[in-house]
């Protein structure tokens, strides 16, 4: 589903996500131009490094005078969140109406729904929503301390504890520990403690989360148990806010792992129609042109 146009003349849509910053820039609902940097998500990188792909992307865009930003970030949890994002936009956009919203909210936008809920399954997770009274609410997108279930982060540092256990217990590391060790360059898995608290971040082990399902295509079981557990998480999400909005669909889910793994769309889709979900929509167009739908949406 295309989302809807804004009439406004020179729109700058952002994306910020754990890993990058994605920008487009539309004018008179045409896109003009497009972007991406690093991360800057403050939840993930320091203030100036956040301020420089912000900084990066706008170089890139070379959009003149803006008339409106409509900018969608993990972490705005407060106006606090959303006014510090707007004074870094500012700088690059002086004149503009600058909207900010969690990133969940743009899941929802790019999948052409005004209503329902999105799922994040990226870097890291969350679930938000709105139902046609406009309340809203939300399940996780605490960050990785807190939480991040079902994420590509989550799915590594699973990986890395099923390993573990296996080794402390003295059992083989199946096919799981397998690839997680090779892909990791060790060759003992109690190698991996120092690792993972080591220079790494929550990217490098993020991206480790398709040697779960690479394992599992093996018949490693314990790479089931991690599926399973990540399903049962998302179920679970998505249940805590349908009973607070009273509704249960349209669900539009994206994120690398919500829209590039195969087996988990279709583990997902059969577990949330089972639990009478309904209108379960993977996202087919990334999520900063839910900006364009936004923008459009307050406009009218």
């Amino acid at each position: 589903m295309t989302p809807r146009r804004s009439e406004a003349s020179t729109l700058v849509g952002l994306d910020i996500g754990g890993t990058k910053t994605h920008a487009m820039c539309w004018r008179q609902g045409s896109v003009v131009a497009e972007a991406t940097a690093g991360s800057a998500n403050i939840q993930n990188v320091s203030l100036d490094a956040a301020k420089a792909g912000i900084a990066e992307v706008f170089d890139h865009l070379d959009a003149g005078a803006i008339d409106r930003v409509v900018a969608g970030a993990g972490g705005i949890d407060t106006e606090q969140d959303a006014q510090r994002l707007r004074a870094m936009i500012g700088v690059h956009a002086p004149n503009a109406r600058i909207q900010v919203v969690h990133d969940s909210r743009l899941i929802l936008a790019a999948g052409g729904a005004e209503t329902g809920m999105a799922v994040i399954l990226g870097t890291g997770s969350a679930v938000w929503g709105i139902n046609p009274a406009g309340a809203e609410a939300r399940a996780g997108g605490w960050g990785y301390l807190l939480g991040d279930e079902s994420s590509g982060y989550w799915m590594g540092r699973e990986a890395v504890r099923s390993t573990l256990r296996a080794f402390n217990r003295e059992e083989p590391v199946g096919e799981l520990g397998r690839l997680v060790l090779e892909a990791n360059k060790v060759s003992s898995p109690d190698e991996l403690i120092g690792l993972f608290h080591g220079a790494t971040d929550r990217r490098y082990w993020a991206q480790q989360s398709p040697l779960v399902f690479a394992a599992h295509a093996l018949g490693d079981p314990h790479a089931g148990k991690i599926i399973d557990a990540a399903v049962a998480y998302v179920l679970e999400a998505l249940g805590d806010v349908s009973k607070v909005l009273g509704i249960l669909g349209p669900v539009v889910i994206g994120g690398g792992l919500g829209t590039n793994v195969r087996l988990y769309q279709q583990r997902l889709k059969t577990a949330l129609s089972a639990a009478g979900f309904q209108d379960i929509r993977f996202l087919e167009v990334d999520p900063v042109h839910g900006a364009l739908f936004l923008a459009g949406k307050t406009d009218s």
